[in-house]
């Protein structure tokens, strides 16, 4: 079972470790963020992910686009646990994409990804997911320029899939 809860300190280790063990799949050089600071700055839009009662990885919405009585889009990021990696991801990416969509009334989520980050590009894609654009030299990573792949999930996409969730 998958469940998305509001941060609280209690999983802080959790995430802590597995944010500075993806770090270089979640940030570019620029990033000056401390990991509370972007949960602060995500709040409340940022989420631990449960297998039973488990921390399993963490999902966040930023850069937000719209007002706040209608928002229209969010870019996603998200973090697993190896050990979760497969079928339950896969499960949760459909109910967590679903929920920004029937909960928050999004019509758009975005994802901003590296292009040699094959698995997320795979979650994506199974989720609904299309590759929009690619751009080129958008960021420095590790001292190199580095390409960016945008990928988009409309909120038809699942009116119409609604059955597959």
């Amino acid at each position: 079972m998958c469940k998305f809860v509001r941060f609280k300190p209690e999983y802080l280790d959790f995430v802590s470790c597995l944010y500075n063990k993806f770090k270089k799949y979640l940030e570019d050089d620029y990033n000056e963020d401390t990991l509370a600071g972007l949960i602060e700055r995500t709040e409340p839009f940022f989420w631990v992910i449960l297998s039973d009662t488990s921390p399993a990885g963490f999902v966040y919405l930023e850069n937000l686009i719209g007002s706040s009585q209608r928002l229209h889009s969010a870019e996603v990021t998200t973090c697993i646990h190896p050990g979760y990696w497969g079928s339950f991801s896969s499960y949760c990416a459909k109910i967590f994409f679903k929920k920004c969509f029937d909960e928050f009334g999004f019509q758009k989520i975005k994802a901003l990804v590296y292009p040699q980050n094959h698995r997320v590009k795979t979650l994506l894609k199974n989720s609904g997911f299309t590759k929009e654009a690619e751009l080129v030299s958008e960021t420095m990573r590790e001292g190199k320029l580095q390409n960016i792949e945008v990928y988009s999930l409309f909120r038809n996409y699942y009116e119409v899939n609604e059955n597959e969730i």
